[in-house]
């Protein structure tokens, strides 16, 4: 399935009465999905234990 393809169906899943706002945040929802299979597929993650000391220090805060 295309990108296109995969962003029409989407849409095309939304109510009828959704607003462009809300059809604007499930576009960049998929876009940020993609995004982050790419960065997977890429090997450009960031390692679990590198998270939890950043967020461990941000609680701290």
């Amino acid at each position: 399935m295309s990108q296109k393809e995969l962003v029409l169906e989407a849409i095309q899943e939304l109510p009828d009465d959704s607003s462009i706002d809300q059809i604007a945040d499930r576009v960049e929802f998929l876009a940020a999905l993609q995004k982050g299979i790419n960065d997977l597929d890429r090997g450009d993650t960031i390692p679990h234990e590198t998270i939890k000391k950043q967020m461990a220090a941000w609680l701290t805060e």
